[in-house]
């Protein structure tokens, strides 16, 4: 096992990326705090997770709330006596140009991906001051390139990556690696809102989609988790301040 009995917290772990690194990390050996806004979708895997024997706990919660953002990190501390890991996954996906984005629209996906990713770190940053500890943040490849109408979502991606090496700068002295994981297009349920926002079939979809990637192809969540977990890993002890792209070779192609 890859990380036995390291205590991990998942956010947006409901569904989606966040759901798969939430499988993998039980697969091996984690013990896990789970996190998401929808009671019902965390519910859905924590069940999927505890079919596997695996020890989980649920706090629900909105990572731009600061209350919300500690009572994730004091729930790993009052379930298991410690904090090895922290996964910011959760994440608004409002997708608009500057010409169509209002003010709320702003407001709302910077407080998410953003100011949401920085609270919940912070607090589980002083939970690992005193071990040492891995966070690793959810970015985009979208925060690396321009898309059109996308300026909104690209603009918080980017933040949440240079936010990951500025982080990486301050937790060195405590021993707390910092990274960040850029995924391409991976099919989520997030894909299918797009997917019904655009009116096309999920055929059309994909067939429009995926020729931007050099695979040719769209990923899937659990893709993104073996990084997650890799970069949360003892594997990636000696890195720190990288972002590593599973984008089927998107922004190179």
């Amino acid at each position: 096992m890859r990380i036995p009995d390291k205590v991990a917290i998942i956010t947006g772990a409901g569904a989606g990326i966040g759901e798969a690194i939430a499988v993998r990390f039980a697969e091996e050996g984690g013990r896990l705090v789970l996190n998401d806004i929808s009671e019902k979708g965390l519910q859905n895997t924590l069940d999927i997770i505890h079919k596997m024997g695996a020890q989980a706990v649920a706090a629900v919660g909105d990572v731009s709330n600061e209350a919300d953002a500690q009572r994730i990190t004091q729930t790993a501390l009052d379930s298991f006596g410690k904090l090895d890991i922290l996964i910011n996954n959760a994440a608004d996906f409002t997708q608009k140009s500057i010409e169509t984005a209002t003010v709320a629209d702003w407001e709302k996906v910077l407080r998410v991906n953003v100011i949401g990713t920085a609270l919940v770190a912070k607090f589980a940053a002083r939970a690992m001051m005193a071990t040492g500890g891995s966070i690793v943040n959810i970015a985009s490849m979208s925060g690396l390139v321009a898309q059109r109408d996308f300026a909104t979502y690209n603009s918080s991606k980017g933040a949440v990556i240079n936010l990951t090496r500025c982080m990486a700068l301050d937790m060195a002295p405590h021993k707390i690696r910092v990274n960040s994981v850029c995924p391409g297009c991976v099919v989520t349920t997030a894909s299918f809102r797009e997917i019904e926002r655009l009116g096309l079939t999920f055929e059309e979809w994909r067939d429009r989609v995926a020729p931007g990637h050099m695979l040719n192809r769209l990923g899937e969540p659990r893709e993104v988790a073996n990084a997650v977990l890799f970069l949360a890993s003892d594997e990636a002890s000696f890195i720190t301040a990288a972002e590593l792209l599973v984008d089927g070779g998107y922004i190179h192609w």
